[in-house]
């Protein structure tokens, strides 16, 4: 038996309308009086009375009645359990994030977002780039974090953050009292790179070509924290991200300056498989984080730097 008979037949009790039921759900009236028999065949008994001027409804119909109104509105609140349970921002959420963005661009958010939804468990896993995309892929992380995102067939691509690029070096560096330097001024300084599988330092050797700017590279890194240790202890330069410099900026210990070029930047992006279901903790994660990309790009405008190439 299909809910709809339950439905037509409680819509005709309160209309006491063949026809007016009929309206109601969008059928026949026809299909009306053959809901009411198919009903009263299969429970054998009579449920309304059929009189030229006079509808009434039997005693077992008065049952039936009470009965589908009972169904209907259980059904009814099921749908509004459903809807509830379906923007209940709760439960797991397994993030998958590159070193550079995990250790320093998405702390302060997630510690918002844990704030505001405490119900949710967020997990989240370090690994190289190549590795992200993996798990997003595979379904073992909800949502990945790279940085100079690449399509990828299965793959949603979301740029959420414009990153700044500046140039650091110890406060002892013949470089560390400018306030401003062109690429062209790296030309043969000791550079500390990002290993060349990187995202990061692939974007970093295109500007340098770019620039037709030939650095001498002493060393290479897939961490950037070493690779910051590693400046220090050359007396080289290097090129990373602004946010990564700032507790050794605050400190002292490196100094980070500004390029006048106004294209030095790399784009974040958030990976999600194109065929997951975006729940409601992901989807509130992934709102902050275009929220948090929308100030990024207005603290760079401040700064008089292009969001994009």
């Amino acid at each position: 038996m299909q809910i709809q008979s339950f439905k037509v037949f409680s819509d005709l009790a309160e209309t006491a309308s063949f026809s007016r039921a009929a309206e109601i759900n969008s059928i026949t009236q026809s299909a009306v009086s053959q809901q009411i028999r198919a009903l009263e065949q299969r429970y054998d008994v009579k449920l309304v009375e059929r009189g030229r001027k006079n509808f009434s409804l039997t005693p077992e119909g008065r049952v039936f009645l009470e009965a589908s109104q009972e169904i209907l509105s259980t059904l009814n609140g099921l749908d509004a359990r459903i809807h509830k349970l379906r923007n209940l921002v709760a439960g797991e959420l397994r993030l998958a994030t590159v070193f550079s963005i995990g250790l320093h661009e998405l702390p302060p958010w997630l510690k918002l977002y844990r704030k505001r939804f405490p119900e949710v468990e967020v997990r989240v896993e370090y690994r190289r780039s190549s590795e992200v995309y993996g798990r997003v892929l595979e379904g073992q992380a909800d949502l990945g974090l790279v940085a100079c995102p690449s399509p990828r067939r299965g793959m949603k691509v979301i740029p959420f953050w414009t990153d700044r690029l500046v140039l650091i070096c110890p406060p002892g560096h013949h470089l560390a009292g400018r306030d401003r330097v062109t690429l062209p001024t790296l030309k043969e300084e000791n550079f500390v790179a990002f290993a060349p599988d990187l995202p990061t330092r692939r974007e970093i050797d295109r500007r340098l070509r770019h620039a037709g700017v030939k650095v001498n590279r002493i060393r290479e890194f897939e961490n950037i924290e070493t690779l910051k240790r590693a400046v220090e202890a050359e007396n080289a330069v290097s090129i990373v991200p602004e946010t990564s410099v700032r507790h050794e900026v605050e400190s002292g210990t490196l100094v980070a300056i500004s390029f006048t070029e106004s294209d030095m930047f790399r784009i974040l992006g958030a990976l999600v498989r194109r065929s997951a279901r975006i729940s409601p903790a992901l989807r509130e994660l992934l709102l902050l984080l275009e929220n948090a990309g929308r100030i990024g790009a207005i603290s760079i405008a401040e700064r008089g730097l292009r969001t994009s190439d």
